[in-house]
């Protein structure tokens, strides 16, 4: 996943590895890829894949015809599409690990029983949800006492990177820095308040632990998010068959982009 992220231009805001399977929440990032010369989009596919020997000679320079030339940006345009393309992101994860539990079973065969599920974000509001939810599912499922101890989570992997100051280094894609007035390219609310909110999300719908009934997160407030609608969505959020999330005005923006009659949403806001 992490090595995916790297060459796709899509951002991993949030995971969780289970034992029999996984949730990860996306940020597909087209304008990167658009903003990408052919050079770079080479590159990052090469990551990879092996690169069509026209392609290297188109790379040195070497003398190739007009046709070649139109062949070889045909091929890289190609690539571009793939570069921000959520399909194409999941097929080659999904394929790889695939692979390697068929290596370790020695069999063959079909291992996913069916295409991966997905649910657009349409707000703030449904990626904070979204983000909790995937984060909370080991602590849900009574696999961990607390978010931080959660094995293969990202939120585990936040916690680390802060302990040991090295969230330069983090694979995830970062918080809103507001010492630094960083807003572009990060999420849309700070550490803390994710952490708090995740903590307090925690104690509220797991049984017989403390609870903070005066203390909600600073967020919540902000967001004009009914604790009840949030603990429920946090809860139950993938049960539904829902194709979006977000508030109606979004819904609305997104059928008209899309050019969609209805869209099956899912109220957040």
């Amino acid at each position: 996943m992490k090595s995916l992220a790297h060459m796709y231009c899509v951002h991993i805001c949030a995971y969780a590895i289970m034992s029999n399977h996984y949730h990860v929440v996306l940020c597909v990032d087209k304008a990167q890829a658009l903003a990408l010369s052919d050079e770079e989009v080479v590159e990052r596919w090469s990551l990879n894949h092996k690169i069509p020997t026209i392609i290297k000679d188109w790379l040195q320079l070497k003398v190739i015809s007009n046709i070649d030339n139109s062949k070889c940006l045909s091929i890289i345009d190609k690539w571009r599409d793939r570069l921000w393309s959520l399909s194409w992101f999941m097929k080659e994860l999904n394929y790889y690990i695939a692979c390697k539990a068929n290596q370790e079973d020695k069999c063959k065969g079909h291992f996913w029983e069916s295409r991966f599920k997905s649910q657009a974000l349409l707000n703030d509001t449904a990626l904070l949800a979204a983000m909790a939810y995937v984060d909370l599912n080991p602590v849900r499922a009574g696999i961990a006492s607390t978010p931080e101890e959660s094995q293969f989570t990202s939120f585990k992997a936040r916690v680390s990177h802060i302990k040991q100051n090295t969230m330069g280094k983090c694979h995830l894609k970062p918080f809103y820095n507001e010492a630094l007035n960083e807003a572009s390219d990060c999420l849309p609310f700070s550490a803390f308040d994710y952490f708090q909110l995740v903590d307090w999300t925690a104690r509220e719908f797991r049984v017989g632990k403390s609870s903070i009934n005066n203390q909600a997160p600073p967020i919540l407030d902000r967001l004009k998010l009914k604790r009840k609608r949030w603990l429920y969505t946090c809860k139950y959020l993938e049960r539904s068959r829902f194709t979006a999330i977000g508030s109606s005005d979004d819904v609305k923006h997104a059928t008209t982009l899309l050019g969609k009659s209805k869209i099956h949403m899912y109220p957040m806001g």
